[in-house]
């Protein structure tokens, strides 16, 4: 629903969301072969913001991952809305300086200013929480007043909504055929309390839920949108946070795929111990759900205590990931190096896990202490917590700092060596792929599927087939996949690799730090001082760099 305070004023609302440093995660190198995308997913938390604003309030949206904010957009507004997380701390300072400049008042409201709002007092207006009672007082305060205050004020959500009385996000104020991929939220919170994690302090431990019929309107918003995304992730916090509500909620989500001809795939994040939900997992295949995000942060059980993570051991880790194999969910992992539980051999045994648990997508990073964390709290109390940013992370290591960010140097140069990563996605077509379900043909016979395909599929034909220097791992692999008539992972595994082996190849050069929460320096100056023929080079033809 939207605000339903009396305003007596129109305002116009410009929301910017700031772009992300490159990641791992978030495919960047992969979306000129797609035709089109130009960022990863939409913000939705800044889209339900959007969506909250009174009727007669006008907002316009702008994401800068697709184009930055102009001159134009910061004149029309009246005030500028800002959202995101730590990792992009410095484009949000960048964007209040833009609006200060065009004489605007700045908002800046989400996860990063909500776990640390000491970091941002150049802000006008800090939204603290989730959207609620500080978000009607900052309303009430716009209302009555554009002025800039004289002093930064900072509103603090004591009352939040209910996630059932959230609006459906203005998925319309956004081009979704830009995206790589959709978003979508059921629930938000998280029962477990791992000592790295800020989601119980900033979202419960006891997850809060939408409709399932409310979900399902927001499914019918995306498609109703040409050209939208293939695939929708569910950004839960946890999508198994709450059991009983997840196998409430799926067979509605199987009903409206039958009833849309599965115009869509589905992708969330959850625990390990989700393999012990048989019921659950033969659900989410019966959806169309083709991928899970777990944090297994490391394959040393012992270590899990350490940092309050021994549901992870719930099951056997071996077994519980071919489990989800079983029901046709490939299994992308979080790992985390530089734990106080890390020992000279937990570099070898991160490389056999690799290796035997043929998982194709691991984010391996840094430990990073987050503010409002267990994690955050012990270390300021042992003084080890370091701001330093020729440092590679902001926490002191048990083991010198050097010796973990080489380790973390010779695990990502192992597991995206073109032919280990392509050997494990030839396990994934033997193990996961043919345990999908066979949807119906209708549902992908759109013209924005034929136009996305041949575009994907030339790219993939002539990039990685014929000009990278790892197209004899990745035809060895498609072959495997062909002979199982397993087309569309022909597709998925030339685009996934073509990011990760260029990724990581940047990476080994030092061109992005251990720990993904910025672009290193060096290299942001480096691209300005070549030439532009240098720098379009680069972009081109990056299969040709050295490793």
């Amino acid at each position: 629903m939207r605000c339903t305070l009396p305003v007596s004023s129109r305002r116009r609302i410009l929301c910017v969301f700031p772009a992300y440093t490159p990641s791992f995660g978030t495919f960047s190198h992969a979306y000129p072969l797609m035709g089109g995308v130009k960022a990863f997913m939409p913000p939705q938390g800044l889209l339900v913001i959007a969506a909250y604003m009174p009727e007669t309030w006008e907002c316009r949206f702008v994401d800068e991952n697709i184009r930055p904010a102009s001159l134009q957009d910061f004149a029309w507004a009246d005030a500028v809305f800002v959202s995101g997380m730590h990792i992009q701390e410095g484009q949000i300072h960048d964007i209040g300086r833009r609006a200060h400049e065009a004489g605007k008042v700045a908002v800046l409201g989400g996860p990063s200013v909500s776990g640390a709002p000491e970091k941002y007092p150049d802000f006008d207006y800090l939204h603290v929480g989730e959207i609620g009672d500080a978000t009607d007082r900052l309303i009430e305060i716009l209302d009555r007043d554009l002025a800039r205050p004289a002093a930064q004020v900072v509103l603090d959500t004591k009352d939040r909504l209910a996630l059932g009385d959230f609006p459906a996000p203005a998925y319309e104020a956004v081009p979704l055929k830009r995206y790589l991929i959709g978003s979508l939220q059921f629930s938000s919170g998280c029962p477990y309390r791992c000592e790295f994690c800020d989601i119980p302090q900033l979202y419960g431990r006891q997850p809060r839920l939408k409709s399932p019929e409310q979900m399902c309107a927001e499914l019918d918003a995306i498609i109703s949108q040409p050209g939208h995304p293939a695939v929708v992730y569910f950004v839960d916090d946890n999508f198994i946070g709450n059991r009983k509500a997840t196998r409430e909620m799926l067979p509605h989500l199987v009903e409206w795929q039958k009833r849309n001809n599965y115009p869509l795939q589905f992708a969330c994040e959850a625990t390990l111990n989700m393999a012990k939900q048989p019921e659950i997992l033969e659900l989410m295949r019966q959806a169309n759900f083709m991928t899970v995000f777990v944090g297994i942060e490391t394959p040393e059980a012992d270590a899990l205590k350490g940092i309050d993570k021994t549901h992870n051991a719930a099951v056997p880790m071996y077994e519980a990931i071919q489990t989800l194999n079983s029901y046709g969910l490939e299994v992308t992992s979080g790992i985390i190096l530089g734990l106080d539980s890390d020992t000279d051999q937990s570099e070898q045994n991160l490389i056999d896990f690799i290796d035997r648990s043929g998982i194709p997508v691991l984010t391996i990073n840094l430990l990073q202490a987050l503010p409002k964390t267990p994690l955050w709290d012990r270390l300021e109390r042992e003084g080890r917590l370091v701001h330093d940013a020729a440092l590679e992370s902001n926490v002191l290591f048990k083991r010198p700092h050097d010796t973990v960010v080489n380790s973390w140097r010779r695990a990502i140069a192992h597991a995206y060596a073109p032919e280990h990563l392509f050997e494990r996605f030839k396990h994934q077509c033997d193990v996961t792929y043919g345990n999908r379900i066979v949807t119906p043909t209708k549902g992908k016979l759109t013209f924005t599927n034929l136009r996305r395909g041949l575009i994907l599929g030339f790219n993939i034909i002539t990039r990685v087939g014929l000009l990278s220097d790892y197209r004899r791992p990745f035809w060895r692999a498609a072959g495997h996949a062909l002979k199982r008539g397993q087309i569309e992972a022909v597709f998925n595994m030339g685009f996934v690799a073509h990011h990760l082996i260029r990724f990581t190849r940047e990476a080994l050069r030092g061109e992005h730090n251990a720990s993904f929460y910025a672009a290193k320096a060096a290299e942001a100056e480096a691209q300005r001082q070549r030439s532009w023929w240098e720098n379009a080079r680069r972009r081109l033809a990056p299969e040709r760099e050295a490793a």
